[in-house]
């Protein structure tokens, strides 16, 4: 079945001005010290065709991982959300292109499991591409399209349907919070869910630190690219003058907290006009773009917990360098 609705914006069942949105936050994190961005308005087409060339590259293992995972486990994974046979919402937070996904959908449907997919992502390109890629691989597939911030689309999801749910949320996509940031957002995703509920989290683990480092500074600079192309986006979209030639992309791990972090470095004194605001920005002064958190199974379990969830099992690849965990709304 081809999506049951159009891709829109859906907050409070109004479709709101997303660059509204997108100008606030920018012009709210370039007041911050240090100047901040957030990382989710990398996904403009070409960020989400950089993106897919990132997931591509050698030295970017995250995405083998996981997909070792949903290839190999895909049994394992698949009786964990039907285990009591009662339909449900497969409720995927960013989506993306579903390439992993993909693997359990199928299983699910050849299983006749009773459900919909529902896949969320603030991307109305990826989620477009996705429509596609489904319909072609997967055609009686039921699917809802959702566009927009994970919790304002988990909540149209309960006024949707009030089947139980099986929530996605992969590719350590809970890496890219600080780590008060996840805690608050499983807080905040527990209340979004009923009991009983089951959420599958995608973790990176901590591992070698220099295996970390180069999976987000490749020597071809297609990281970079994909940081300074939110520059760009800004310059078009909401017709700012960032000179990209004079950004540089600096990236580091530091492998006691497990964080590994982005900028953008200014390399000389200059000003960017964005609307009717002026910002300066001195030589070496950074642009804090992203962090990607890596974690031990103990962090896990710990988060599982102060969230108001509890661990039902927890699945790695065949290195151990991914977990995907499954937790129960206690």
């Amino acid at each position: 079945m081809k999506s049951q609705l159009n891709i829109d914006t859906y907050i409070n069942d109004e479709v709101v001005n997303t660059n509204d949105q997108f100008l606030k936050d920018i012009l709210d994190g370039l007041h911050q010290n240090p100047k901040h961005m957030q990382s989710k308005y990398f996904y403009d087409k070409k960020g989400d065709a950089l993106f897919q060339e990132i997931m591509a590259m050698p030295e970017y293992y995250l995405t083998r991982c996981e997909m070792d995972i949903f290839q190999n486990k895909t049994q394992e994974l698949a009786h964990i959300i039907i285990d009591d046979q009662s339909p449900f919402e497969l409720v995927e937070l960013g989506a993306g292109d579903a390439s992993k996904s993909l693997h359990l959908l199928q299983y699910l449907k050849k299983a006749k499991s009773q459900f919909t997919y529902m896949p969320i992502d603030i991307s109305g390109n990826i989620l477009s591409v996705l429509d596609e890629k489904l319909h072609d691989n997967i055609p009686d597939l039921d699917i809802t399209l959702l566009e927009g911030d994970y919790f304002d689309m988990l909540k149209k999801t309960s006024k949707l349907s009030a089947r139980r749910k099986a929530v996605l949320f992969l590719g350590s996509n809970i890496g890219n919070m600080e780590l008060h940031e996840a805690a608050d957002f499983c807080k905040q995703l527990r209340k979004n869910l009923n009991k009983g509920d089951i959420v599958l989290v995608g973790f990176d683990l901590k591992k070698d630190p220099k295996i970390i480092l180069n999976a987000y500074n490749d020597p071809k600079g297609v990281t970079a690219a994909f940081n300074l192309n939110l520059l760009e986006r800004i310059n078009k979209e909401l017709k700012a003058n960032f000179d990209l030639k004079q950004f540089e992309h600096y990236q580091n791990y530091d492998p006691l907290n497990g964080a590994c972090r982005s900028y953008l470095v200014s390399l000389e004194d200059q000003n960017v006009n964005i609307e009717n605001e002026s910002f300066h920005f001195k030589k070496d002064e950074v642009i804090y773009m992203e962090v990607s958190q890596k974690f031990s199974i103990d962090d896990m379990e710990k988060l599982a917990l102060s969230s108001g969830f509890k661990t039902i099992n927890t699945i790695t690849d065949s290195k151990e360098w991914f977990a995907d965990t499954f937790w129960i709304a206690d």
